[in-house]
């Protein structure tokens, strides 16, 4: 099989590419390789290649600057997966998008599994569920991967801005009334590769286990890094003051990934330390 990853560069493009790249032929392209805001790029790139698979991992994530930059975020995230799927449906090719946590408005109290209803508060979300929503109108073969809190080896990354504020303050104000499940993209990488190789079509929750709020998982990072004397303050999101709304709650149910006879990913604790060890260096 062919597959072709867009967005090869970032955090999880990179872990896919490495992940798959012993199995599969792959082609990865970059922005500049490929602009899927560009019609005619992605019938010309794709007609070219003809892979059998295209992974999408190219998108516009900066979900502050996204409620500025509306038409940028819609481009990409929106325009740019339709022009994907329109081509992909003449070749007669899958494809899997990567999706967000962020479709959803995070006032349930409970985690949120593929069939609920979405309904995102952001610039950022609406334009990801605007992609996911061509996909499910245009073509009978795909996956829509939602996933969230993504941290990895090729990128910034909540993880690595902790380690890097921890040797600049003696202070870190972080919000405690967000909940998500954080996901190591190497383990991502690794559903997803499982996730290529079947017909199970559809669309798909897949984190690690278990969640946390971001002070919580401030406090677990510093904790692993052994950093002592860096004191964690927990603040509202109110206080946090961010252009773009954050859902509350985003905890995804990895429901489909476990019906189609796949076991839960590990503990993000695991994962975690996994990280710090094998990225950043920190002996646990």
């Amino acid at each position: 099989m062919h597959v072709l990853i867009t967005g090869v560069k970032g955090m999880l493009g990179a872990d896919i590419y490495q992940s798959i790249s012993s199995k599969y032929k792959v082609t990865g392209v970059g922005h500049t390789e490929l602009d899927i805001t560009n019609k005619e790029e992605v019938i010309n790139t794709l007609n070219n290649l003809k892979p059998e698979l295209v992974i999408n991992c190219a998108a516009y994530t900066k979900v502050d600057d996204c409620e500025k930059n509306t038409a940028k975020a819609f481009s990409v995230n929106g325009e740019g997966v339709k022009n994907l799927a329109t081509v992909c449906g003449e070749l007669g090719t899958v494809l899997l998008q990567v999706s967000t946590d962020y479709v959803f408005d995070g006032f349930k109290k409970s985690p949120y599994s593929e069939n609920d209803l979405t309904n995102p508060k952001s610039i950022y979300g609406k334009s990801k569920l605007a992609g996911e929503e061509y996909i499910e109108n245009m073509l009978e073969k795909y996956f829509i991967v939602r996933t969230s809190w993504l941290f990895g080896n090729n990128g910034n990354n909540f993880v690595s801005t902790i380690l890097r504020l921890a040797k600049e303050r003696n202070e870190l104000s972080i919000v405690y009334d967000q909940v998500g499940s954080p996901t190591y993209t190497r383990d991502l990488a690794g559903a997803i590769t499982k996730l290529i190789n079947s017909t199970n079509y559809g669309t798909y929750h897949i984190t690690n286990s278990h969640h946390c709020s971001w002070y919580e998982l401030a406090k677990e990072i510093l904790y692993l890094a052994d950093i002592k004397e860096v004191k964690v303050k927990p603040i509202t999101t109110t206080q946090f003051n961010r252009p773009a709304p954050r859902p509350a709650f985003s905890v995804l149910e990895n429901k489909q990934w476990q019906a189609t006879g796949n076991t839960l990913l590990r503990p993000y604790s695991e994962a975690l330390a996994d990280y710090l060890q094998k990225v950043e260096g920190i002996k646990q």
